[in-house]
């Protein structure tokens, strides 16, 4: 990996949650690359071994952890087991989250005729609700709470959550999501405050629009070509593109490092395209 900054992670033991996907391997991998010792927790462990020897092979530190973020019992017995091999935790990424289906609604726009016809907000699976409520919120929340113990007053300690754009402008369809990442926002907010005497900063990152294979079904038709609803995001993103997960690792490292970011407590950076920015007009 190419880095973009380098930071001194030497000694430093950082533990990525979600890590069996494409955006969370990258940013381990690229804090394993600034000397970083980097545990990969997934609940699909087979994934997060396969991307942490990948970082093993390139001559770095790295591990992976079989987690489940929403069992606390879980997430105790991670860290652990990291603790035993690596040491406890300096840098703490909370990348675990995601939408489901249940959670999602087929029209952009309630109109009374479509009730019967499509799944619509009345339709909406309350379980399937909670579930993204929970993983993307509560996927945060509990692994703050089990790693955070063991870094206060610990110099260097940060924690770094994952929200998105969705957290600044709801997108149509995903209501559960789009909540659930406003309230990572307000909750790094909180964490920062919270933990502002005991030297543990708290950040977040709100990338724009990624194409990866959570959201594949979504931006792309079964032959490859872009659906309608790719066409309205990059008719939105003034730099008429998708981003890429490596273009995530400058705003991890800043906060990741000290030097960087000491003074930097309670921000969410947006890596968008300026999709924010734009009106429309």
């Amino acid at each position: 990996m190419k880095l973009p900054i380098k930071v001194d992670l030497t000694g430093k033991v950082a533990v990525v949650t979600g890590a069996g996907g494409v955006i969370c391997s990258v940013m381990a991998e690229a804090l394993a690359a600034c000397g970083a010792k980097v545990a990969l927790l997934d609940l699909n462990m087979e994934a997060a071994q396969k991307n942490a020897d990948a970082i093993v092979a390139e001559g770095f530190v790295a591990k992976g952890y079989k987690c489940n973020v929403l069992e606390k019992e879980s997430i105790e017995e991670a860290r652990d087991a990291i603790a035993a091999d690596f040491g406890t935790c300096d840098i703490l990424v909370n990348g675990a989250g995601g939408n489901n289906p249940k959670a999602t609604t087929d029209d952009e726009y309630f109109r009374p005729e479509d009730l019967g016809n499509m799944k619509t907000f009345f339709d909406l699976d309350p379980d399937g609700v909670s579930f993204v409520f929970g993983l993307n919120y509560m996927g945060t929340l509990l692994p703050t709470q089990v790693f955070a113990k063991d870094m206060v007053n610990k110099e260097g300690a940060n924690i770094i959550n994952i929200a998105s754009m969705n957290a600044y402008t709801p997108l149509t369809k995903i209501p559960a999501y789009s909540g659930a990442k406003a309230a990572i926002v307000n909750f790094t907010e909180w964490l920062a405050v919270h933990f502002s005497k005991v030297g543990v900063r708290c950040n977040a990152i709100a990338p724009g629009f990624l194409a990866t294979a959570q959201n594949h079904a979504l931006l792309f038709n079964e032959d490859g070509t872009p659906t309608a609803r790719t066409g309205k995001i990059l008719a939105g993103t003034p730099m008429d593109r998708f981003g890429e997960p490596q273009e995530l690792v400058g705003a991890l490292l800043f906060l990741a490092s000290s030097e960087a970011s000491g003074f930097v407590n309670g921000v969410c950076i947006p890596v968008d395209g300026a999709f924010a920015a734009y009106s429309g007009v």
